[in-house]
């Protein structure tokens, strides 16, 4: 039961600020100063997923996956033999750019660490370019993780070949396994 009391305008009024906190909505009118103030019931509120609708996304992308998946499966070995020859190439601009500035290519001896480091043995050019040649100044492996075969001059070519052993890093090969050549 509520007991009216005097409040400071010496107005009668219904509540009472002392008065126990499982009155007139508990803690101490706590809950209905909240709701005026949020302006609903927290605990009404109806917003979400349905179980219908998540299960309906789900299949929608199960089957997306179904179909591009496949498609990519597979594709890591093509992926690694394209990055192979993107490689070479860069390697093969190097070269030619060493020789520009030099007037050889580095001997099979020198091999590739002379682009990104001036030799120390064979023919030492004089003209060699401060900072190599190479971006990161760093000769890349192959996508296997494995060095790539110099050699100057070439069997193949007259200046020099270069090329990566494929993916079982042997000399040859088919398919996945085949040397990648420039």
């Amino acid at each position: 039961m509520i007991v009216p009391f005097k409040n400071n305008r010496n107005e009668i009024s219904d509540e009472n600020p002392s008065s126990s906190p499982f009155v007139k909505g508990g803690l101490g009118g706590f809950g209905e100063c909240f709701f005026k103030w949020t302006g609903r019931l927290p605990f009404l509120k109806k917003e979400g997923f349905t179980l219908i609708e998540l299960m309906v996304v789900i299949v929608i992308l199960g089957i997306l996956a179904g179909l591009v998946l496949p498609r990519f499966m597979g594709r890591t070995e093509e992926a690694k033999r394209t990055k192979a020859k993107l490689q070479m190439e860069n390697l093969e601009a190097a070269l030619k750019l060493y020789k520009l500035d030099t007037g050889s290519y580095p001997s099979t001896e020198q091999g590739l660490e002379a682009l990104v480091q001036i030799p120390t043995t064979g023919a030492i050019p004089r003209n060699w370019r401060e900072g190599g040649y190479l971006e990161k100044s760093q000769i890349p492996l192959d996508p296997w993780g494995r060095p790539y075969v110099y050699l100057a001059p070439g069997v193949k070519n007259k200046d020099f070949d270069l090329k990566s052993l494929g993916a079982d890093g042997e000399e040859g090969g088919e398919g996945e396994n085949q040397d990648i050549e420039r």
